[in-house]
């Protein structure tokens, strides 16, 4: 019987989490719901307007900076 590819990836090539924000190819796409979701929680806890028309990366960087504030990093 042959053996089933695995989905791993390769040892040198990064994965999402580890690609710069501003080289997402998905970047200017809009945030996910579960962005969104966190990103909410994370506003309110700093007292911060949520703005619901940020890009995947503009969110991302808003939830790091947030993150820091909140001591949730």
């Amino acid at each position: 019987m042959p053996e089933r590819p695995t989905n791993t990836p390769k040892k040198d090539a990064p994965g999402n989490a580890d690609k710069p924000v501003d080289e997402w190819v998905t970047g200017d796409e809009p945030m996910t719901g579960a962005q969104a979701s966190y990103l909410k929680t994370l506003c309110q806890e700093a007292n911060v307007e949520f703005d619901p028309t940020l890009s995947k990366a503009e969110a991302s960087k808003q939830i790091d900076a947030l993150q820091v504030e909140t001591g949730r990093s």
